[in-house]
């Protein structure tokens, strides 16, 4: 059921994003006189950034204690998931700063030229105190982004030394992360309005160039995505384990096709953590890994981040320098942590990025509000295989990855169960394993 509305509601959007090009085309003033359904919508949003970062950064903090306990095995991952997400908002930037989607839409009512950064009216002493709230709640009230990340991390790392006493909060957390992520979930069902908002304002004011940027921007966001599971995630997984990347994502094609119809990474993760252990991949490893990494590793979104800003500062006839879109993806680095598999998550820490570092430029991700479900599912997609390689991976380091067993299964030796029946593999299987394996590398 909860699928289909999902279904449902992805409709919607489609047909309203449809009806507001076409009415931006044929009536401009009526679809300019449009614009407050888009504002309205990302209004909402907007008024959920505070409680959406605020606890999807105290649970991912605060968590990490119950990972460290592990040792070796949670402490390489959260490494490797810093430097995965790293690469992934390098490239985020690297494609949006060459390709400018948005480029060319000068959108006079995106943006306020008078409002100036802070940084640049301000030192940086100024500037770095500013970050501190007058009380934890003013954070919130104000609507300062920063601030409200700063009394995150100090919750988390709080929790965290907290120890067992700490386990009741964070559990209340947990379920008060649910109750928000609930209502932004309700506030989507509003995206059809604001999808046919946005784009009929944004077409009766630029014409076909907005249908060619928004194409654009979702054209480019999926090619960078596939570029970086081919180029970082493939050859890292060949290099370190000798897998082809095609073989594994061959494997895990029916966790795939579940991901994209759902546009969630999340609906795979009992399925992914199953088909691992069948894989070689140990129970510690695949345990610790995959569920850190559906709140760290979240490679697709991290992409979709920075591309997007770039988009909305590119339409609004905005620069970004290069140190600003720096520190950008620093706050992105961490908010990000609490933008995953809900629907809506995403945008909302879109906006409070922007609302932390240009404000002004907060109310043009209305221009993507049409396009965003389009670009969900690359992100799901990227998000899902970006785990499952983080798996092996830490697996192989660790030595909880059986290379044999592996190869066994890849080559369709030892088909998965349903059951999570995982049958003794023969010695001669093994070796009949590699040599299909190695073949089946060689043609793909």
């Amino acid at each position: 059921m909860s699928r289909d509305r999902t279904r449902h509601l992805y409709a919607a959007v489609l047909l309203a994003t449809a009806a507001g090009a076409v009415v931006g085309l044929v009536a401009p003033e009526t679809a300019r006189a449009l614009a407050p359904l888009g504002t309205a919508f990302v209004a909402l949003v907007k008024m959920m950034i505070g409680p959406v970062v605020f606890l999807g950064v105290v649970l991912g903090v605060g968590s990490v204690a119950g990972t460290a306990r592990v040792g070796r095995i949670g402490g390489l991952a959260l490494a490797y998931f810093l430097v995965m997400s790293v690469v992934a908002l390098a490239f985020g930037l690297a494609a949006g700063n060459l390709v400018n989607p948005g480029r060319g839409l000068r959108l006079a009512g995106g943006a306020h030229p008078a409002a100036a950064p802070a940084t640049e009216a301000e030192d940086l002493t100024t500037f770095l105190l500013g970050i501190i709230p007058d009380t934890p709640v003013s954070a919130f009230t104000e609507g300062r982004v920063l601030q409200v990340l700063l009394v995150a991390l100090l919750t988390g790392f709080a929790l965290q030394a907290m120890g067992e006493r700490g386990a009741v909060p964070l559990a209340a957390a947990g379920h008060l992360h649910a109750l928000v992520l609930r209502v932004l979930s309700m506030i989507m069902w509003a995206a059809p309005a604001g999808a046919l908002g946005a784009t009929a304002a944004v077409v009766g004011a630029t014409g076909v160039a907005a249908l060619g940027s928004l194409a654009a921007v979702v054209a480019c966001f999926y090619a960078t995505c596939l570029l970086f599971v081919l180029a970082v995630l493939g050859p890292l997984l060949w290099l370190v384990t000798r897998i082809g990347l095609l073989s594994l994502l061959r494997y895990l094609g029916g966790e795939l096709l579940l991901v994209l119809s759902t546009s969630s990474s999340e609906t795979a993760l009992p399925r992914l953590i199953a088909k691992l252990e069948h894989l070689g991949v140990s129970r510690a490893v695949a345990g610790v890994t995959v569920p850190t990494g559906y709140s760290f590793n979240l490679d697709g979104t991290a992409v979709y981040l920075t591309m997007a800003t770039l988009f909305v500062a590119g339409a609004t006839g905005v620069s970004l320098p290069a140190g600003e879109q720096v520190s950008l993806l620093v706050f992105m680095l961490v908010a990000s942590k609490g933008a995953a598999g809900v629907t809506g998550a995403g945008l909302a820490t879109l906006a409070g990025g922007l609302r932390a570092h240009r404000p002004d430029l907060a109310d043009g991700v209305g221009l993507l509000v049409g396009v965003d479900r389009f670009m969900s599912e690359a992100r799901a997609l990227t998000n899902f295989t970006g785990n499952a390689v983080a798996a092996v991976l830490v697996g192989a380091w660790t030595g909880g990855f059986d290379r044999a067993r592996a190869a066994l299964v890849l080559s369709g030796g030892a088909p998965f169960d349903e059951a999570g029946d995982r049958a003794p593999a023969r010695p001669e299987d093994v070796s009949t394993g590699h040599e299909a394996l190695e073949r089946d590398d060689r043609v793909g």
